[in-house]
């Protein structure tokens, strides 16, 4: 088992900055990628950005260029970094970590940003 406990989210202005970190403990072992999906109301949960085992990241269009995507192998912790939020970027956040057998989510965090 993995246990996620994802932190940082909250209300900003538009175009201001949110940091968001995901810790993983229990069996960690294996974790090949960590990233972040968010779903907005009314919406499907989407993919955000990943960082996989041998660092590369993927980032949806929608965030490239404005959101990082990090990992601390040592703390088995992702980061989320955001600027320039836009009020579409409101929803809740979900962690994401992906092991050989089978993937864990976080409990979520609520990001809004407000126009």
């Amino acid at each position: 088992q993995v246990q996620l406990v994802e932190s940082g989210g909250g209300l900003v202005q538009a175009g201001g900055s949110l940091r968001l970190s995901c810790a993983a403990s229990g069996n960690t072992i294996s974790i090949n990628a960590m990233g972040w999906y968010r779903q907005a109301p009314g919406k499907q949960r989407e993919p955000v950005a990943t960082v996989i085992s041998t660092g590369s990241t993927y980032y949806a269009d929608s965030v490239k260029g404005r959101f990082t995507i990090s990992r601390d192998n040592a703390k088995n912790t992702v980061y989320l970094q955001m600027n320039s939020l836009k009020p579409e970027d409101t929803a809740v956040y979900y962690c994401n970590v992906a092991r050989v057998d089978r993937t864990y989510w976080g409990q979520g965090t609520q990001v809004t940003v407000s126009s």
